[in-house]
């Protein structure tokens, strides 16, 4: 019976060649070239950007008219690219098969900043949408309410019409009153006209006139 301790598997498994758990795992480099793609993208936006200029067609322009009038003027001789120009046209073509991918990565660049400014414009415009129709509501309540509550000049005017009210209403009182006691007193049949005087008990009966 053999009685020696059993070996980890991981322990073995490190002695034959392979990594542990606890280690990290090298990684092996690909042939796969790097490079930093907003550089290059940056790069391509200004290539693209210079072709699309007149600044470029004045450019090409001058260069072609030169070529061809060198390799039609000049001495048979030192002539690098004679008539039907097959040099230069495969300079032009070369020219063309690399700025047409740089014009739609450009593109491709544009529309991405595009995408993403919507993006940006849409979420500021819910926002502002929200924010309008918040206020809306808000304005709302608050017409409401100053609508069932009485404002401060109205309740001024109230009471000033009141009061002018009851003045006026004392003054016709006042008015009634006076005119009511002013014929009173002129009236000929009134109880001070009709009035006649009280015999005194403590009088002398013989002292009173013949009947």
């Amino acid at each position: 019976m053999d009685h020696r301790p059993r070996e980890h598997p991981m322990a073995s498994a490190g002695r034959r060649g392979h990594s542990a758990v606890d280690q990290p795992i090298e990684t092996t480099r690909g042939i796969r070239p790097s490079y930093d793609s907003e550089r290059f993208g940056r790069i391509s936006e200004r290539v693209a950007r210079f072709i699309g200029s007149w600044a470029f067609i004045a450019w090409m322009t001058v260069v072609i008219l030169m070529w061809v009038a060198f390799n039609v003027f000049a001495p048979g001789g030192i002539q690098p690219d004679a008539y039907p120009f097959i040099f230069l046209t495969l300079l032009l073509s070369v020219q063309a098969s690399y700025a047409a991918p740089l014009i739609l990565l450009a593109q491709n660049r544009q529309t991405d900043r595009d995408r993403v400014q919507n993006q940006g414009d849409r979420q500021r415009n819910e926002r502002m949408l929200a924010n309008s129709d918040y206020l809306a509501r808000e304005v709302a309540s608050l017409r409401t309410s100053l609508g069932e509550l009485a404002t401060r000049d109205y309740v001024r005017s109230e009471l000033r019409e009141s009061l002018d009210a009851i003045m006026a209403r004392l003054d016709q009182l006042k008015v009634d009153r006076r005119d009511l006691d002013s014929d009173v007193v002129g009236s000929p049949n009134s109880d001070e006209g009709r009035r006649t005087p009280t015999p005194d008990p403590d009088a002398d009966p013989d002292n009173s006139p013949p009947g």
